[in-house]
Formats: C-alpha cells, sequence, structure tokens
C-alpha cells in the first residue's frame, strides 16, 4: 500500500510562486511515475504533470507549460511542482498521483494512488 501526502498549498498573488511536495510512503514507488493533477469547483480532475521513474521524462498540460516544473527526488521518496507565474486559474485542490505508466496518467486521468489534495488559491 503506498500512501502519498501532499504540502505546499496556500494562498498566492497573480505572479507568485508555490512549490508542492508529496511524499510517499509505504511500498516506495521509485520505480512508478508520478503526477500531479488539480480540480477547481464545478469541474473534472484534470491532468497537470506527470514525470516518469527516473525524471527523464517530463509532461505538462498546455495550460501550465513553462510555467509550471515538476522534478522528483527518489531518495526521499518526494515528487514536486514548482509552480511559477501563478494565475487566478490555476486555483484549484492540486492532487500527487502514482502509477506504474505516465500514459495512464497523461492519457487517462488514471492512477494506483492519489493523495488527498492540497488547496492552491491563487488571488487576482
Amino acid at each position: 500500500q503506498v500512501q502519498l501526502v501532499e504540502s505546499g498549498g496556500g494562498l498566492a498573488q497573480a505572479g507568485g510562486n508555490l512549490r508542492l511536495a508529496c511524499a510517499s510512503s509505504g511500498r516506495t514507488p521509485s520505480s512508478d511515475a508520478m503526477g500531479w493533477f488539480r480540480q477547481s469547483a464545478g469541474t473534472e480532475r484534470q491532468f497537470v504533470a506527470a514525470i516518469n521513474w527516473d525524471g527523464g521524462k517530463t509532461y505538462y498540460a498546455d495550460s501550465v507549460r513553462g510555467r509550471f516544473t515538476i522534478s522528483r527526488d527518489n531518495a526521499k521518496n518526494t515528487v514536486y511542482l514548482q509552480m511559477n507565474s501563478l494565475k487566478p486559474e490555476d486555483t484549484a485542490v492540486y492532487y500527487c498521483a502514482a502509477d506504474s505508466s505516465t500514459m495512464r496518467l497523461r492519457v487517462g486521468g488514471q492512477a494506483d494512488y492519489w493523495g488527498q489534495g492540497t488547496q492552491v488559491t491563487v488571488s487576482s
């Protein structure tokens, strides 16, 4: 069983930065792909970013490409999402996810494990 715990959410002004972290425990998913998703009020959960097991490949939604950066530190069992140049439309609950496949994360929006989410609010 893998447990994912997100941290780093909060309130930021438009144009500001936040860094999210997702710490995993239990069966160490160092060989798993990891991803970030977000869901705002009244919308479906959407893919944000994904990273393969060794960090060599990253994928981004068009809406965040160039502003967000996903990375991972397998020694710490942690994946990060650096969010720069934040916009009010980035406001959402952000979820961390782990799966055996980046394809399932970024195309199917599916994952074997999900965190409970952390709120990000960007004010204009």
